[in-house]
């Protein structure tokens, strides 16, 4: 039961209803005033545990209309020991990289949500290296050369237009980013196909399928 149902029984017997969850089960077990309903749900789930067959889990029927929703892990690419070496020390080097400025973004609040561009000005104290300014970037902050390109879960990441694009990757190690100007017309498309060919879409995002795109 959630935390809401629990507290709808301790007020329903006149019980306080502060606390963790596990207080209010506590509250709840060491009462006497429990209602009825509570102990009728728990036989009647009890009931229908005891007439589950498994029987009626054999066929795909089942799980297409009861587990369309089901959570399933998401899917992860086979790497050899040395490309997951290669990931570790990018997210270690990663850690200990300053985060990149744009020059006066302290001052103009649109620039603090901009990414990093190279200061020009002829008398940018960021260009001229002076004291207490955000650091630029460069050469020395570079990552491992043998996870560089890759998605921090290993996959290659291959951009696609169309449906067409899927043809020919390897879902072991390719995964797919569609890019920002499909609709939702071709990205439908797009999810069904990765789906059968089983990549990993990896900014998949839900959207209401109308008319012919159900």
């Amino acid at each position: 039961m959630t935390v809401a149902e629990l507290k709808d029984l301790l007020r329903a017997a006149g019980l306080p209803v502060s606390g963790k969850k596990a207080e209010l089960i506590t509250r709840l077990q060491e009462s006497s005033d429990i209602p009825e309903s509570v102990e009728e749900t728990e036989s009647e789930i009890e009931e229908s545990i005891d007439e589950i067959d498994d029987d009626d889990f054999e066929g795909e029927e089942f799980f297409e209309d009861e587990w369309d929703d089901f959570h399933t892990a998401r899917q992860k690419p086979v790497l050899d020991d040395e490309t997951k070496d290669a990931l570790k020390t990018r997210s270690a080097q990663k850690k200990k990289q300053p985060k990149f400025r744009r020059q006066e973004w302290f001052r103009y609040k649109r620039l603090s949500r901009t990414g990093w561009k190279k200061p020009r000005g002829d008398d940018s104290s960021q260009r001229k290296n002076r004291k207490y300014r955000s650091p630029m970037v460069r050469v020395g902050y570079g990552k491992i050369a043998d996870a560089r390109g890759l998605h921090p879960s290993g996959f290659e990441e291959i951009i696609v237009e169309t449906a067409g694009d899927l043809d020919g990757l390897n879902p072991e190690r390719q995964a797919v980013r569609i890019a920002a100007s499909v609709g939702n017309r071709k990205r439908a498309s797009i999810h069904d196909r990765a789906d059968d060919l089983g990549l990993r879409i990896l900014n998949r995002r839900r959207f209401r399928r109308k008319g012919d795109l159900q």
